[in-house]
């Protein structure tokens, strides 16, 4: 009986191996496993299109920092130059206060203040060394004479030698009476000048025989016998007056 012989088919990889080599199995790669292989391998790309720079933020909070403080200087500077525009518009207006008078008559002089050379009185004042006097024909009681002198930063004639009492009385009317600042508030015979000056017992002008009345407590300038001198007479009665102002310096 004849044999049988199987024959069986083998089918070699193209790869030509060395004889003698031991030969491997062809490794099998899973398609899954290759994709997460080269996902690992490939760097995640960043969707920021620009890398980012950390001293970014510091330029950035140095910078508001300097702005902040140039803004504070500057407010600071404006505040400074508001404060001084302010103190000059309330000095102007003080001035003004004070200069209520628009027209003055001035003389040219040596003063000892700086920056001082003209020495003025207001028009229609009369100047005699370093005052000013004004001579009001508008008849009033002595509170409201007195009123109107400080009205024009004045007050009423203040007398302190016979040199200024006879410049006085050469520009007063015999026919008129003239309030002066002297008064005597609580009957005392306790004398009192307007401005606080006290009242000197050697400079005194009385007509003889004045004061007379305790309740005659203010004081006039007349010429009842064609001499001027001084009458004590009630307050509340009306007559003209004299004010008396240091004279003023530019």
């Amino acid at each position: 009986m004849a044999s049988e012989i199987t024959y069986a088919e083998v089918r070699f990889n193209n790869e030509s191996r060395s004889l003698g080599t031991k030969s491997e199995p062809p490794t099998v790669r899973h398609p899954r496993k290759e994709k997460r292989k080269k996902r690992r391998k490939t760097p995640k790309e960043k969707t920021s299109p620009h890398k980012s720079n950390p001293g970014f933020p510091k330029v950035l909070f140095s910078s508001l920092v300097i702005l902040l403080l140039l803004l504070a200087v500057s407010f600071f500077i404006a505040f400074i130059i508001f404060f001084q525009k302010y103190a000059q518009l309330l000095k102007e207006k003080e001035t003004t206060k004070e200069f209520i008078h628009t027209k003055l008559e001035c003389i040219r002089e040596n003063l000892t203040m700086a920056g001082k050379y003209w020495s003025c009185c207001p028009k229609n004042w009369k100047s005699f060394r370093s005052n000013c006097y004004f001579i009001s024909t508008e008849s009033k009681n002595w509170t409201e004479s007195e009123k109107n002198c400080v009205g024009m930063k004045a007050h009423l004639l203040v007398i302190n030698t016979k040199e200024e009492q006879d410049f006085i009385i050469q520009n007063l009317n015999k026919n008129f009476a003239y309030y002066v600042g002297l008064s005597d508030p609580e009957g005392k015979r306790a004398w009192q000048w307007v401005d606080g000056t006290p009242y000197n017992g050697s400079a005194r002008f009385w007509h003889r025989g004045e004061p007379s009345n305790s309740n005659e407590r203010c004081v006039i300038l007349n010429a009842p016998h064609q001499n001027w001198g001084w009458n004590d007479v009630p307050c509340v009665g009306h007559h003209s007056s004299i004010c008396k102002m240091v004279q003023i310096h530019l």
